[in-house]
């Protein structure tokens, strides 16, 4: 598997991305079919189309604060507009000229792109692969909370599904959404901004 790929469950249309809240923000997100308050719109929310990343960020949903798992259908082209407006979460060489260079396209971009050790649906770590996490702040949530989204789903049932499983030593649930992940298809210039190994 690539390095840096962008893996997601994803159709025609829509792309699958997971959340993690407390109750006071979750239940009436589920009620609504969009965020609303409590919900914050001035932080910035970090979208991950990785189930397992999501379950290691969030302990299969045991954390504190993390009780809840959304997974939020949003547009494609919500999910590649955060793409073509993203800055990397660290400096790098090879797309930056200097570190100050770094610094302008962090404080301009309303989105930012992080890369993360991926995980197994036991959270262990996947030698040479990383997962990518997407942040959005200021224009991009607004976006994010007004127009992409389609469906919100409560997915915490599959993160005690998997929880169980892992600590019984028993075999992966097949209705995992990890075993659907595959490649999103990314055209080459957003490849290239998040620096993503895979294109369509």
């Amino acid at each position: 598997m690539p390095q840096h790929t962008l893996r997601a469950c994803f159709d025609d249309t829509t792309v699958r991305v997971y959340q993690a809240f407390r109750p006071e923000i979750a239940r009436p997100a589920l009620e609504a079919g969009r965020f609303v308050p409590p919900f914050k719109r001035d932080r910035m929310t970090w979208i991950k189309p990785s189930f397992n990343w999501m379950m290691y960020r969030c302990g299969y949903a045991q954390k504190p604060g993390q009780e809840y798992v959304l997974g939020v259908d949003i547009t494609r082209e919500g999910l590649e507009w955060a793409l073509a407006h993203a800055a990397l979460s660290t400096f790098t060489p090879s797309v930056h000229p200097s570190q100050d260079a770094w610094r302008h396209a962090l404080q301009a971009s309303p989105v930012r792109v992080q890369w993360d050790p991926e995980r197994d649906w036991r959270l262990q770590p996947l030698p040479h692969v990383r997962s990518i996490q997407i942040g959005l702040s200021g224009e991009a949530v607004a976006r994010y909370v007004d127009s992409w989204i389609v469906r919100i789903e409560d997915v915490t049932p599959l993160a005690r599904d998997a929880a169980h499983a892992a600590a019984t030593h028993a075999p992966m649930p097949p209705h995992l959404p990890c075993a659907h992940e595959r490649p999103y298809p990314l055209p080459d210039h957003l490849a290239a901004i998040c620096q993503s190994d895979h294109a369509g």
